[in-house]
């Protein structure tokens, strides 16, 4: 049997956005509100005898399956003891405080918040790149496909590039202190694989060069940490172009929110959160302003003005 630790742990894992707007499935960040505020699932974990047991609890935790087996914590946790090859058994408590559909890889932070939850409390048999492929392996069963832009900087922080070669899934690339990112969630649910079924089966040859271009500007002007660059061509031309009509007042919130003078505004994953981005904190705060009377729709809708979380998954 592994040692394991014998107190429960509590792990926080950061909302994410996915694609950042111009590094469609190869760039994620991680998000942290400004007022301190955990925007983010919790897992708490104990020993017990033999087998799993699931409870789950927070704001968001009636969106999930009542049937405690179909949930993914308890699944990772199953998942977890497999490859260990262990037979003792463990309790995970989520605290469900992401909203589920959002764009703000809310079954990534469960994910996330599990596996790194599960490692400590058997003494970390694995290491933190091994780690990762694990949570991606796992996310992969979820979604049908295996995306790290989310997982990578839910787990890690701050931005992460996805590079996916033989010995490295990711890389930090830097990112720019003083943007304030505003993201709001309406409070409507989209489901990712019917916005991915919106895009394209195949890009014309354009837009792939363009889409090129804009990538590795957007990394080169990050290392340069030239701001105005990085925002110039802060474009999405992969999935924003065939998304956004699908977005209840996305269209509208976007214009509304380059008049307040906003840098630049995307879809964070697939939607329906939106990102705008700003080096001005009081610009950050009337965005937030209007987004909530503008774009908040229905209960549980909220907008926050982040900065990146430097710091991606932890105990707390």
């Amino acid at each position: 049997m592994s040692k394991h630790s014998q107190n429960a742990i509590s792990v926080y894992a950061p909302a994410s956005m996915g694609n950042v707007g111009v590094g469609f499935d190869l760039l994620g960040a991680a998000l942290a509100p400004i007022d301190g505020s955990l925007l983010g699932d919790k897992v708490s974990i104990s020993a017990i005898a033999t087998g799993v047991e699931f409870e789950q609890v927070g704001p968001w935790a009636h969106k999930l399956p009542t049937e405690l087996t179909e949930n993914i914590v308890y699944q990772c946790a199953e998942f977890f003891l497999d490859k260990l090859q262990t037979n003792t058994g463990v309790k995970l408590v989520l605290q469900k405080n992401l909203p589920v559909g959002s764009g703000l890889g809310s079954s990534a932070s469960s994910v996330v918040a599990a596996l790194y939850a599960l490692n400590e409390h058997f003494d970390k048999p694995f290491d933190e790149q091994a780690l990762l492929l694990l949570m991606g392996e796992f996310e992969g069963k979820i979604s049908g496909s295996v995306h790290y832009d989310n997982v990578a900087p839910c787990y890690l922080g701050g931005m992460q590039l996805m590079l996916n070669t033989q010995d490295k899934v990711c890389a930090a690339i830097p990112s720019f202190k003083e943007w304030y990112w505003v993201v709001a969630y309406p409070g409507i649910s989209l489901s990712t694989a019917k916005m991915r079924a919106l895009l394209p089966e195949q890009y014309d040859k354009g837009v792939a060069i363009d889409f090129g271009r804009y990538l590795s500007a957007f990394v080169h002007a990050s290392y340069q940490q030239d701001s105005k660059m990085a925002i110039e061509v802060l474009k999405d031309v992969m999935a924003e172009p065939y998304r956004a009509a699908a977005i209840p007042g996305y269209l509208d919130a976007r214009e509304a929110l380059t008049q307040l003078g906003m840098l630049t505004t995307g879809i964070s994953g697939s939607g329906p959160t939106l990102f705008s981005v700003t080096d001005s904190l009081e610009k950050a705060q009337q965005a937030k302003e209007w987004l909530e009377q503008h774009y908040l729709t229905e209960q549980g809708g909220f907008a926050h003005v982040c900065q990146l979380d430097e710091q991606g998954t932890r105990r707390v």
